[in-house]
């Protein structure tokens, strides 16, 4: 693979520079390829971290960018309002579980989920009956901000930040057969103190294994926080815009989340934009005459117009294109490409939630920090496709506008993945 990047000053995320090799620049996109200054084209297989929908550069929504960016880049979002933003919110309203009312914008995953974090301590103490616990289920990642990474798993991922997290109770993940078990410890710490908060991703968890659980067991977990008057926060981040095979995770359960948090395929991959929806009973906690009941949280981009505009642009697509009709033509192909992997000794726990495809490789140090997944990520890269495994877990996650034959070539790669990465080749 050529254009390897010379030296720079830029510090890369989730990148060990002593050992990694030289980025590879990319100069254009187009549908599922990323291409070099050279013309080498890169199948991205994993929607470049899971935020492409439709496809790179897809005409409505570049189209929609460019005539926004000449009318209004920016306005400060504290007492003004712009037509991208109000016409926004009211859609993602329409389009969300029935019973989220309010729409507060900001611009990446980790900042969707902080802000729920934060409504849900702010609407128990503002209605006179303050609540501090939060509880998330294990192996869980919500973001890289203190809030999300004290929500999320402990780990590689937050142990030198450990002095600055705060403590949340943690339930088992609900795997196969042991969904019980992590009822049964929902209802214990409901029990044990008051509890301000349960947050899940729904349905999948991404950073943390792509592990998948049912929408029964979600459907549950609602009606236990109904039970003990805990709010339901869902972290669709990853999940959202058809990822799990339904427009949001949560239809599959039959339940609407107290917050709903919403960034990724929002703008379809085009502009960084997040949003937290939450019920009418959340935002008149805030509503007061008192100011020191303001939800306190901003940032000077939020709600940007041009990033709307994108999202309007991704909604309309929706709206006007067969997108249930592609998402359930890909669920079907990865599951006909997945079979042949299911009898593979050299591979465990196959799996599969609508679009996203997953297996793990066997090896003996498995986790995050396998040494396999530098090296699977680089026997990709030669082949002409991105996949960034989490350690010896490999999955996909394509856009949409994926052919059969592009998703042929991805298989195909994985299954001549094992021999090559195990016997230390490349």
């Amino acid at each position: 693979m050529t254009s390897r990047a010379p030296r720079s000053p830029v510090w890369h995320p989730f990148t060990q520079h002593a050992i990694a090799p030289a980025p590879i620049e990319i100069a254009g996109a187009q549908g599922a390829y990323l291409r070099t200054p050279e013309g080498d084209l890169i199948l991205d297989a994993i929607s470049s971290w899971w935020v492409v929908t439709h496809g790179h550069c897809h005409p409505r929504i570049v189209a929609a960018i460019r005539e926004q960016a000449e009318k209004l880049d920016q306005v400060i979002f504290a007492g003004f309002t712009h037509e991208p933003a109000e016409k926004l919110a009211r859609a993602l309203v329409e389009m969300a579980p029935p019973g989220l009312a309010h729409v507060f914008y900001s611009d990446s995953g980790s900042t969707a989920v902080e802000v729920a974090l934060k409504m849900a301590l702010g609407y128990w103490r503002n209605t006179g009956a303050p609540r501090t616990r939060v509880v998330a289920l294990e192996h869980a990642y919500h973001g890289d901000t203190v809030g999300t990474m004290s929500a999320g798993a402990r780990g590689v991922f937050n142990a030198s930040y450990e002095p600055l997290l705060f403590d949340v109770t943690r339930v088992p993940f609900p795997a196969a057969g042991g969904e019980q078990e992590t009822l049964d410890a929902l209802e214990a710490a409901c029990k044990a103190e008051p509890v301000a908060a349960l947050i899940v991703e729904p349905l999948i968890l991404g950073a943390g294994g792509m592990l998948v659980w049912k929408s029964e067991t979600l459907a549950e977990m609602r009606r236990i926080c109904d039970r003990y008057d805990v709010l339901l926060i869902a972290d669709e981040v990853m999940t959202g815009w058809g990822r799990t095979g339904t427009l949001f995770a949560c239809e599959q359960a039959g339940v609407t989340p107290d917050i709903l948090c919403l960034a990724k395929g929002l703008t379809g991959g085009h502009l960084p934009l997040a949003a937290t929806l939450s019920s009418e009973a959340i935002f008149q906690a805030h509503y007061s005459q008192d100011r020191a009941k303001t939800f306190f949280h901003s940032s000077s981009y939020t709600a940007n117009p041009i990033a709307c505009a994108a999202g309007l642009a991704n909604i309309a697509i929706w709206r006007d294109e067969p997108v249930l009709e592609r998402i359930a033509k890909l669920t079907s192909m990865h599951e006909r490409r997945l079979a042949q992997f299911g009898t593979d000794e050299t591979f465990a726990s196959v799996r599969q939630c609508g679009t996203i495809a997953a297996l793990d490789l066997k090896v003996e140090d498995a986790g995050y920090l396998a040494n396999a997944g530098p090296r699977l990520m680089e026997f990709f890269l030669n082949k002409g496709i991105l996949m960034r495994p989490l350690g010896n877990t490999i999955y996909v996650m394509a856009p949409y506008c994926v052919t059969p034959e592009q998703l042929d070539t991805v298989y195909s790669a994985i299954g001549a993945a094992s021999a090559v990465v195990l016997s230390g080749g490349r």
